[in-house]
């Protein structure tokens, strides 16, 4: 295998540079929002970085303005169906059928985002911008997260669409800051998050992509059995304390939280005026929607 190698995607760059691969969201006209086209193409890079023995981590980054700005409302199609969305709905699953097609397709979804958990390599996400409602479910699955200082992380979603088909939020910061985030919706700046654990570190954003590569050279200077059995453990001592059923959990009460008023009333709203109108109505009486650990919140 030579040192160098790249190959793109309809929606990803796939690149290797010795012992270190980044896979980077290539949507950016869309803000990286993760289609069922990009999930499948990401499940297949993480993979085959996993299978390339040269290959001991992977680092994972949008391009653009954003990381990702979650799951692609105005392009998917229902799980299973086929890639260009010209499907029959009589033979598939739709999310507005039934509670049971919703969760099956949250649960998709889901599925191959729990790739990263399984893989036996570290992931580190490279966050900037915007990793908003799927694009945390996206990060928070990754071994480690450096963020940008002004990177905006949050769920806005769950003040009336119902709660995030994954959660991991719980296992990074604890009951009250899981509950800050998720019963607001609120937006924390990637210096914020570190504070609080979200994630590992932040740092300026001209820097974001270095430091997040000098640590994965860091790791890859592990043998690779060693390095897979430290993350394994970790992942096991998660699992332990139900990680992995808690993301069964998740789907579930998203799909039931989507037949909440407040849900249904969004999407009549997006349907009939368009998702922008939705969201400045959803959005509308937070103002700009930011925690910020060092003001009161009436400040």
């Amino acid at each position: 295998m030579p040192n160098k190698w790249l190959h793109s995607t309809e929606c990803l760059t796939f690149e290797t540079e010795g012992a270190v691969a980044r896979i980077t969201l290539n949507r950016p006209e869309k803000r990286n929002a993760l289609s069922r086209t990009l999930l499948r193409e990401l499940r297949e890079a993480l993979l085959e970085a996993d299978d390339r023995k040269a290959i001991r981590c992977i680092v994972l980054a949008g391009a653009g303005k954003d990381f990702c700005a979650g799951y692609d409302m105005a392009g998917s199609s229902p799980a299973g169906a086929p890639a260009d969305g010209d499907y029959d709905p009589a033979l598939y699953r739709r999310s507005a059928d039934a509670i049971d097609d919703d969760a099956w397709r949250l649960e998709r979804n889901g599925a191959e985002i729990l790739t990263i958990f399984d893989l036996h390599k570290p992931v580190i996400a490279a966050v900037h911008g915007h990793a908003v409602a799927g694009g945390t479910d996206l990060a928070l699955a990754c071994d480690m997260v450096i963020a940008a200082h002004d990177a905006r992380i949050g769920f806005p979603a769950v003040r009336s669409q119902g709660t995030p088909p994954m959660h991991w939020w719980i296992y990074h910061v604890g009951p009250q800051w899981a509950k800050r985030m998720l019963l607001t919706g609120d937006l924390i700046s990637g210096r914020d998050a570190a504070r609080i654990r979200l994630v590992l570190k932040s740092v300026p954003a001209a820097r974001l992509q270095e430091e997040a590569v000098t640590l994965a050279r860091r790791l890859a200077l592990i043998d690779a059995d060693v390095l897979a059995g430290n993350k394994r453990i970790v992942n096991m001592a998660m699992e332990l304390m139900g990680a992995r059923t808690m993301q069964r959990f998740a789907a579930e009460t998203d799909a039931r939280g989507h037949l909440a008023a407040a849900a249904r009333e969004f999407t009549a709203t997006a349907k009939a005026e368009g998702l922008s109108k939705a969201f400045r109505l959803r959005d509308a009486p937070f103002g700009d929607g930011m925690v910020r650990l060092d003001e009161d919140e009436a400040g």
